[in-house]
């Protein structure tokens, strides 16, 4: 039976509604963002007196380099951080995830469970709980309010490891890893040419999600530094919030921030959901 024919049973209404579901779900995630679209083009008078979903004297390039401009281009450093703890920490958790999927997917050990209940005890954990705890331990180590203290933490994924074993063990055969080293490759090779290609639609899953997941992140980074110039956007944001009773352009900066802030999640997300599409369809043609 093909596609057409079952769309032709659907009754009308039905479709209708689900259109109209989807329609009022689509409007209720895109109009926070229209929200900040509109509010980043106005002044700070114009975000107490005007009407919220409607532009007020627009000047998005004015609005957009005084803050950027503000307090010795503070904006920038954080800018630059964000991508320095999210890009280096994501690519860092996506590859340990990756080779330690690969070996609980793989290979045979004594332990092998029981790393893997830790594993999935550890994506339980809320990440909160952790910070205190790390804290303590950067501190004693003398590397708190440094860089290193957001990055070693971002760094490990137990939903990446997760994620990770169940593609390889569903998506790599074992027929040809027998194979290669049947050719004589060594494990490295195997997992470095043929086991990361074909784990690709999961890899970029754990990257992304790892990279939103840090580029968010709040009350590890607000623990961990006490240095303004150490700051990621969103712990930066928080701190002109909080002086915007005295200086009140602060308001508009860290809405023109917020907004600024979500370019590179949607930009990435825009650039990588080829990887997905690829990984759906993967299998769908028979032989």
């Amino acid at each position: 039976m093909s596609m057409q024919s079952t769309a032709r049973r659907v009754p009308v209404r039905w479709r209708i509604i689900t259109l109209t579901v989807l329609t009022i779900a689509m409007l209720y995630f895109l109009l926070p963002v229209y929200w900040l679209v509109v509010s980043a083009t106005k002044s700070t008078e114009g975000l107490f007196g005007s009407f919220g979903l409607w532009f007020h004297d627009p000047q998005p390039i004015k609005r957009l380099g005084d803050m950027l401009a503000f307090n010795d281009h503070i904006y920038l450093r954080w800018t630059a951080n964000s991508l320095l703890y999210a890009g280096v920490g994501a690519l860092a958790a996506t590859l340990f995830s990756a080779a330690a999927g690969y070996a609980l997917a793989k290979y045979s050990f004594r332990g092998r469970e029981t790393i893997f209940n830790i594993v999935l005890a550890g994506v339980l954990l809320p990440q909160t709980v952790l910070a205190l705890p790390l804290y303590l331990l950067f501190s004693q180590a003398g590397m708190a309010n440094t860089y290193w203290s957001v990055l070693l933490p971002s760094m490990v994924s137990p939903f990446g490891v997760y994620l990770c074993r169940i593609y390889a063990a569903a998506a790599v055969p074992d027929e040809l890893l027998e194979a290669a080293r049947i050719d004589g490759s060594g494990e490295v090779r195997i997992f470095r040419t043929l086991s990361l290609r074909m784990m690709t639609p999961a890899l970029v899953t754990v990257f992304l999600f790892q990279f939103v997941h840090i580029w968010n992140s709040f009350f590890l980074p607000l623990v961990m530094l006490a240095d303004s110039k150490l700051y990621p956007i969103s712990v930066g944001l928080t701190s002109w919030q909080g002086f915007a009773d005295r200086q009140p352009e602060l308001y508009q900066y860290t809405v023109g921030g917020a907004f600024v802030s979500v370019v590179p999640l949607m930009v990435l997300i825009a650039a990588l959901q080829r990887y997905w599409r690829a990984g759906l369809t993967e299998g769908s043609v028979k032989n």
